[in-house]
């Protein structure tokens, strides 16, 4: 049975679509079956596996509506054993017209349950925000992968963001995990860069990955050309954090998967 991850942080910037791509890329190539929901309405992930967003007609936004069924969204991608459900724009929409229905928070975990037996892991990109997208991510996820820059505002907001995984785990899903913190847009020339994974360590130690993402060019223009990383340049930097990140998760789950 498939494991379900968010990549989440309401804090934009931090590198969470960039994770989602390209770890998802990753356990692909490493001969894992993967399907990436994009639920966020900038439908970055979406575009960045170099799918035109503007010829998306039935994505993430049906889903939630219950309009359509998940197999029916479905689309393949270019990287190896990787499928999308993807977004657009419509997706903003999503937030007030969930806001009276019953059982908001759980439209995503209803409509992705029979989707488990199909992937051996099921990653949804999640808004930079707190709403009710991310809340339906979170409801719907076996776990949380937190995405932390290097910088110096990296630990603000992450309370926010701790509290609200408590209250969803005490309310909508006591199930929830947290898969682990992953440090992102590491510069080792900055001081400033080690000392936040000095702190993060000192306060989360076993919550945060081994693996520290670099600062890479490659995984910068790599979107631009609608890549993930492994397919834009697999012999850079970015692409061998991404494996070694895949390597990791795979092996924290060997127990599960």
């Amino acid at each position: 049975m498939g494991k379900i991850i968010a990549i989440a942080n309401q804090k934009g910037g931090v590198g969470k679509t960039t994770t989602t791509v390209n770890l998802a890329a990753s356990l692909g190539v490493l001969e894992k079956k993967v399907l990436l929901i994009d639920a966020d309405p900038q439908a970055n992930a979406t575009s960045g596996l170099g799918i035109d967003v503007d010829s998306v007609e039935l994505g993430t936004y049906q889903l939630l509506e219950h309009s359509v069924t998940a197999k029916e969204i479905i689309i393949p991608t270019d990287s190896p054993n990787l499928d999308l459900i993807p977004a657009h724009i419509d997706l903003v929409a999503v937030e007030i017209e969930l806001v009276d229905k019953d059982r908001r928070e759980y439209k995503m975990k209803e409509a992705i349950s029979d989707l488990r037996d199909s992937y051996d892991y099921i990653l949804i990109d999640c808004a930079p925000s707190l709403g009710l997208l991310t809340l339906n991510a979170l409801t719907a996820a076996d776990a949380v992968i937190i995405p932390i820059q290097c910088e110096y505002f990296a630990l603000e907001g992450l309370g926010k963001l701790l509290n609200t995984i408590k209250s969803i785990q005490k309310i909508h899903n006591p199930d929830l995990d947290i898969e682990g913190m992953l440090l992102t847009m590491f510069d080792s020339r900055l001081r400033l860069s080690n000392q936040v994974v000095e702190e993060v360590r000192k306060h989360f130690s076993d919550m945060v990955f081994d693996t520290i993402i670099q600062r890479n060019v490659r995984l910068s223009e790599a979107p631009s050309y609608g890549e993930s990383i492994i397919k834009y340049d697999a012999s850079s930097k970015g692409a061998a954090n991404y494996l070694n990140l895949a390597n990791e998760v795979l092996t924290k789950n060997k127990a599960v998967v």
